[in-house]
């Protein structure tokens, strides 16, 4: 046989590859239409509630934001550190006061407070000691459903300006989270105890969002010193933008809940307007 019969022509060549190549093509498809699909096609959603969608695979999700399975947060911008508290509130109004409660809430006073801004359709500020608070979530509530406002007036009471800026912290980021974790958002306003603020307790308190708030008049109620005297001092220290301090737990309150049960409606009759701070934004 002569050499050039034993070697097929370029056209035979040809031909040889492309019937492997189909054959081979068959093959692959023939193997992916018999592969079981690993999720079924997503129908249109029924109606009704919608179960949670299955989070991608790990090697997806590194690839999706850290937010995609929570709605966003706004958080309130903060305010700057001042160099004092507020002692009264003017500018909410010409005929204006404010109401306050320090170191609740306590379930033994702290309803008959509440009962009595009620009925006058009254709405005050409510300074909380966290160790109270977590005790009565309940009352926290209560005051956030009738409108009041909530502050932070630390978690165990000390005079913070004697307190190193980490135990300061604490105090007030404690009883923030107590708020947070109840009501869902933190307070804007904080009341150092005594009144005792320096630079660590204004710097700290406004890295955690909220404003300084002292007060005008103090009925000194937490002496006892009888309903009659707590009236007097309310209605004596009434005038355009006082901030009133009281208090509806730290000791027996009994007469802090009798004495607002008279001059509320007197401050009322005599055209005052107990407001609140406004939420800042």
């Amino acid at each position: 046989m002569k050499r050039d019969q034993m070697i097929p022509s370029r056209r035979t060549l040809l031909r040889i590859t492309a019937c492997l190549g189909a054959a081979a093509a068959v093959r692959l498809l023939t193997a992916e239409d018999a592969v079981t699909p690993t999720a079924p096609t997503r129908a249109a959603p029924a109606a009704g509630p919608q179960a949670p969608a299955a989070r991608p695979r790990a090697g997806a999700y590194r690839l999706e934001p850290m937010t995609a399975y929570t709605p966003p947060r706004y958080h309130t911008a903060l305010p700057p550190v001042r160099t004092r508290p507020f002692l009264s509130m003017p500018q909410l109004g010409e005929h204006s006061m404010v109401l306050t409660f320090d170191d609740g809430p306590d379930p033994r006073y702290t309803p008959g407070i509440l009962k009595t801004l009620r009925e006058h359709d009254v709405r005050a500020v409510f300074f909380l000691c966290g160790e109270m608070a977590t005790d009565n979530r309940d009352l926290l509530r209560e005051m956030r459903d009738d409108g009041h406002v909530i502050g932070n007036h630390t978690w165990t009471h000390p005079q913070l300006n004697l307190m190193a800026p980490a135990v300061i912290r604490s105090e007030i980021g404690r009883t923030s989270e107590v708020i947070e974790q109840t009501l869902g958002e933190p307070p804007q306003w904080f009341r150092a105890p005594y009144g005792a603020w320096n630079r660590n307790v204004f710097e700290i308190q406004a890295e955690m969002g909220m404003e300084p708030l002292a007060w005008t008049v103090d009925t000194l109620d937490w002496t006892t010193p009888g309903t009659p005297t707590i009236i007097r001092r309310v209605m004596d220290g009434a005038a355009p933008g006082v901030v009133v301090l009281s208090h509806d737990a730290g000791g027996d309150r009994s007469q802090s809940v009798a004495a607002l049960r008279s001059y509320l409606p007197q401050l009322l009759s005599q055209g005052y307007e107990l407001k609140v701070p406004p939420r800042r934004r």
